[in-house]
């Protein structure tokens, strides 16, 4: 869903979104014991915008929002999809056209109906570039989407490939097959939105009007952010607490720390210092499994000397080459996390340890000072890389290691380049502002590999039109995922995106480094329905207190 919070101490600070931060406690977070209510309290960072689906691409803000709207279709905690405000979503005879059916009696929590025009209006609002939604280029298939990216638009213009046919039924028509479609349309960014949301949709974000399974109570900022449950639900989750309230930590040992105490009752990470320790660790309620996120570093495509050709893709090469993962996950996230073979992970359809150019990622220090001079001789680069990342969360120990063995391993001069807190970070990514390489990483949005290779690295989720941070364009590797979209089977479909990731592992736009484990600790308080989910978030619906 976005650039999710990534977890850099340990495990996942949980990045749909982008990757939000891993970040202990703010001195205001800790509110007291909870046990005696049966509201879940949950780690979390402010969110980088206001609590807008389509504008919302980040886990601080991703994580409410995924709770406050129901979208077309939802998933379980395996990540299976099923039907949720639609009845069906029916593809035509070539995938280029569906009709989808609303079930009956949804309302949103202000009483108003969630009607065809709820969906369409809001996939329209997102689309339009006038409205500089983050999530822009989730609806760039849709036909009309290119007539939304010109200027002089009012905001206000829709998408020629939704057709409204009455309050429960609507047309999408898309510029090509999309066989992924009906899967896709379970990120929240294809929520619908109330009209309420159009005559302020500066007000709105700061106290959002949904349809899911909790409803919005109250924010404050850099404090928390308190949902309660919505009685009027009627969508497929069961939920089994009263509420989630979403502290606000900038130091994530102080969130563990109250973790053990009892004043908070679920993270999504472990912080570096108790990693060691937190499976033995009676005070909490730990988990561990293998999970679907990808830790990366971007380094823009438009940095001299890094850019997407021979020279750049030499260095970038050498770079990944002389980092030693397998010692980074041992040594730093003391085993909790798996070195990454490619850009998806091995919960994804698809995945593969053995593509052509996996060797990249493999840890040969003489083969990189190899490329590395190549690079030189091409044009000679003395300059010092950076690496930016947020101060509040836990990535600080891992790019000390990357530096420190880009120092070793390959002579540079490499530099951590540390932001004081998550949102001031993904401003200067978003505003474009970074001069070296930066933290990412990806939590999925949809169990698809298109979720993690077109949403993140395509021509149309660059410039500041979706998740790819650092503007890499590469036709080839665009026109091989609209095959894979076409696709008849998703066999053949999965073909495709592996020969989409042969050409990222050859260009690197970003440097995978490992795959984070679902970790995380739940208070003792919290008595059933603690487990993790398929984006490696806790099962927050399903966490009781009793």
């Amino acid at each position: 869903m976005k650039k999710k919070a990534l977890a850099f101490a340990a495990m996942a600070c949980s990045v749909a979104m982008l990757l939000s931060a891993c970040g202990g406690s703010n001195s205001n977070a800790a509110s007291g014991n909870t046990a005696g209510s049966n509201i879940i309290t949950a780690y979390n960072s402010e969110p980088q915008n206001p609590l807008v689906p389509g504008n919302t691409n980040e886990t601080g803000g991703g994580k409410p929002v995924g709770l406050l709207f129901s979208q077309l279709v939802s998933f379980d905690k395996d990540g299976k999809a099923s039907n949720e405000v639609a009845e069906s979503i029916t593809p035509h005879a070539d995938a280029t056209q569906y009709t989808i059916k609303l079930k009956s009696g949804w309302k949103f929590t202000d009483g108003t109906p969630v009607t065809a025009e709820s969906f369409t209006k809001a996939w329209s609002y997102v689309a339009n570039a006038k409205n500089a939604q983050k999530c822009s280029s989730f609806f760039s298939a849709i036909a009309g989407y290119d007539d939304l990216q010109k200027d002089g638009l009012k905001g206000d213009e829709q998408l020629s490939g939704l057709k409204v046919v009455d309050d429960t039924t609507f047309t999408v028509d898309l510029n090509q097959s999309d066989s992924v479609f009906p899967i896709k349309v379970g990120y929240p960014a294809f929520a619908p939105l109330p009209e309420s949301f159009y005559k302020d949709p500066k007000a709105f974000g700061e106290a959002p009007v949904g349809n899911g399974p909790y409803k919005f109570s109250k924010w404050d900022h850099n404090k928390e952010i308190a949902l309660v449950k919505n009685p009027d639900y009627k969508g497929n989750e069961d939920v089994k607490n009263d509420g989630v309230t979403f502290k606000v930590y900038t130091d994530d040992s102080a969130a563990y720390r109250d973790i053990q105490a009892g004043n908070l009752d679920v993270m999504e990470s472990v912080p570096a210092a108790f990693t060691k320790t937190f499976k033995t660790d009676k005070k909490v309620q730990a988990y561990s499994e293998a999970g679907s996120v990808i830790q990366t570093f971007t380094i823009p495509s438009s940095l001299d000397h890094f850019k997407n050709d021979e020279e750049g893709q030499l260095r970038r090469q050498a770079i990944s080459m002389a980092i030693n993962r397998d010692q980074l996950i041992d040594k730093v996230l003391n085993g909790n996390a798996t070195a990454a073979t490619e850009f998806t992970s091995p919960k994804t359809p698809g995945y593969s340890d053995s593509l052509k150019g996996a060797d990249n990622l493999k840890f040969n220090a003489s083969k990189a000072k190899e490329l590395w001079a190549k690079a030189d001789a091409i044009s000679k680069y003395d300059g010092q890389l950076t690496f930016s990342y947020n101060a509040d969360g836990g990535a600080k120990p891992i790019y000390d290691a990357v530096v420190n063995q880009l120092k070793n391993n390959l002579g540079i001069d490499a530099a951590t380049n540390p932001i004081p807190t998550f949102q001031e970070f993904r401003d200067a990514v978003t505003n474009r502002q970074m001069k070296g390489a930066f933290r990412t990483g990806w939590q999925p949005d949809y169990p698809s590999a298109e979720n993690y290779l077109w949403q993140l690295y395509s021509t149309a989720a660059a410039d500041g039109n979706g998740s790819n941070d650092g503007d890499y364009k590469n036709p080839a590797f665009d026109d091989l995922c609209k095959q894979a979209a076409a696709a008849s089977s998703t066999d053949d479909a999965n073909k495709l995106y592996q020969q989409a990731e042969e050409i990222l592992l050859n260009d690197l736009p970003a440097i995978p480094l490992y795959y984070s484990n679902a970790s995380g600790v739940a208070s003792l308080n919290v008595k059933s329905g603690y487990a993790f989910d398929w984006q490696n978030l806790p099962t927050y619906t399903e966490m009781s207190k009793k």
